[in-house]
């Protein structure tokens, strides 16, 4: 969250133990006096948080100092849009209302869902976020799952390793993105490919053509559930031309991607683009587009592990006259692995739709690592 989750969950844990104590102390002096009247439930999420929260987070959110708190550690400010953005709400209520192994945090933050309702808890988190008052960060709810081809528009922090098998092939490509401010983000692309054939009909490979990009996100809207963003990348000509691993040019792909939440946790995907070569007498130019729609299941309950079915529909086609469209489909499924949910697999299936010649299907498997919510073995 506001640094690193890791960072955050001994934060939450201290403050919420004393939220927590804070409640019970007050439950018992209302049992020991059974003459005083009921305390009234305050109706709104700002006066929720002042009576549960604002002792140790303060009332502008900024978090009391660690002389005030008796605390260690810093206390998150939610006034830090970065903070306060990137996550979707589930996240936060489901550390609220279930404590902090929900979400692989300290056994020791208590679990307020016997204390506060789900409904204040929604309202006391509603309050939270009015103290990012930046519209510019895109909300966490846009994040939507990775699919294998059609990139996603949210600006994200992740460090990707992917992995095709086909007929006589291997590819893998490990991917950093990085955010930087609250729309854009920075891309390497390291590939590494090889196939299998020659008179020998031996194996060889190596390193691929390195990509560099961008991405920033132009428009977004929680409210009416899309985002949109522009983004380009710059193909280097540094693989093995002879082993067929480089365009030997450079190529510039400027493309634009869409995402949409849909009803019942579904969401939608979509990228469209053109690879433009330098020389074009070593690769041509081409026209891609893409769809990806899909559907997220938490099981054991609305806070466990999230599977996320999607298929997407893929295709490419020679900006010359008279050559076909190549169409794909690539059923696929991500899940989570760990109870923190930023570490993350994706398995699926390429496979040709026409133009079969020369193309075969290939097995897909990624891991995904959102490397700014913890460590590899954080949040287990």
């Amino acid at each position: 969250m506001t640094m690193r989750r890791t960072a955050t969950a001994a934060v939450w844990t201290a403050t919420l133990v004393l939220c927590a104590t804070i409640l019970s102390v007050r439950g018992s002096a209302r049992a020991a006096d059974p003459q005083a009247a009921p305390a009234q439930t305050p109706k709104t999420g700002a006066a929720l948080y002042l009576d549960t929260c604002a002792a140790c987070h303060g009332a502008d959110g900024k978090g009391r100092d660690r002389a005030a708190v008796g605390f260690d550690l810093a206390i998150p400010d939610f006034t830090d849009c970065s903070f306060a953005s990137r996550e979707p709400d589930a996240d936060w209520i489901a550390v609220a209302h279930s404590g902090g192994p929900v979400r692989g945090f300290s056994r020791l933050m208590p679990a307020f869902g016997a204390a506060v309702s789900e409904e204040d808890l929604t309202k006391i988190l509603g309050h939270v976020r009015t103290f990012c008052d930046n519209p510019a960060w895109p909300r966490g709810e846009l994040n939507l799952p990775r699919t294998f081809f059609t990139e996603k528009a949210y600006p994200e922090d992740e460090a990707v390793l992917t992995t095709s098998f086909g007929s006589g092939t291997f590819a893998s490509a490990l991917v950093y993105e990085k955010r930087f401010g609250p729309r854009n983000q920075i891309e390497v692309k390291l590939p590494i490919e090889s196939a299998r054939g020659g008179p020998s009909n031996t194996w060889r490979g190596g390193a691929g053509d390195i990509a560099l990009g961008f991405k920033r996100a132009v428009s977004h809207s929680l409210a009416q559930g899309y985002i949109v963003a522009v983004a380009a990348e710059l193909v280097l000509p540094t693989g093995d031309e002879a082993a067929g691993l480089s365009k030997a040019t450079p190529v510039f792909e400027p493309f634009v991607s869409f995402g949409k939440i849909l009803p019942r946790d579904s969401f939608l995907q979509a990228q469209v683009g053109v690879e433009l070569p330098f020389d074009r007498t070593k690769a041509e130019r081409e026209a891609f587009w893409r769809v990806a729609g899909g559907r997220t299941w938490t099981q054991n309950g609305p806070f466990g592990r999230a599977w996320s079915p999607m298929v997407e529909l893929i295709a490419v086609r020679e900006l010359e006259t008279g050559v076909p469209i190549k169409w794909d489909i690539v059923p696929q499924v991500q899940i989570t692995l760990n109870t923190r949910q930023h570490l993350m697999i994706n398995v699926g299936l390429r496979v040709p739709v026409n133009q079969r010649t020369g193309r075969n299907p290939q097995l897909l498997f990624y891991f995904l690592w959102d490397w700014f919510d913890g460590g590899l073995r954080d949040g287990w």
